[in-house]
């Protein structure tokens, strides 16, 4: 369950009622709607960012979002992408949307083989070109093969193993 007003929601208001009364339902000028209904809500950017397989074949033609990021691993079916490719959703995938923490723990690595301490500045710019280039090229395939934003990073991953396959050989 949540709570929904088509004007908006103060969010310090609203963290101040959950912390009082441990729920946001019962906020003052907000509806109580469920998760389902949440999730068909008008809306610029929707972010289902908690369970995975929210977004599945039943509800997929019923979202009503320009854009789709995955905060949750798996929060969208395969059937249900087609349908919000086919409706022009643009959806962001987890594999893509996620990918942050993956590369901080890989920068983590690379600092500790190597001795070296990046401050935070340097950990956030290396991010954040990795993944700005990450989505260009993720974008790139998607438009030029028209296939949605998860068969286009699948699609780059395939050929990135290939690639490092045909230099390392089969077995390093």
């Amino acid at each position: 369950m949540g709570v929904y007003n088509p004007k908006g929601l103060d969010p310090i208001s609203l963290l101040n009622h959950k912390r009082e009364t441990g729920s946001v339902i019962g906020f003052r000028n907000a509806e109580t709607i469920t998760n389902a209904e949440l999730l068909t809500l008008p809306c610029d950017i929707l972010v289902p960012a908690a369970l995975e397989l929210q977004i599945v074949e039943a509800n997929a033609a019923n979202i009503r979002a320009k854009m789709i990021v995955e905060g949750a691993n798996g929060s969208t079916t395969p059937e249900a992408d087609k349908i919000l490719h086919d409706n022009g959703v643009f959806a962001i995938p987890d594999v893509l949307a996620n990918i942050g923490g993956v590369i901080v723990s890989y920068f983590q690595g690379v600092q500790n083989i190597q001795s070296l301490f990046w401050s935070e500045e340097e950990v956030n710019d290396n991010l954040q070109k990795l993944m700005t280039n990450a989505f260009a090229e993720v974008l790139k395939i998607s438009q030029s093969e028209k296939v949605d934003m998860r068969s286009a990073a699948h699609m780059l991953a395939v050929e990135r193993v290939v690639r490092a396959m045909a230099i390392r050989g089969i077995y390093p």
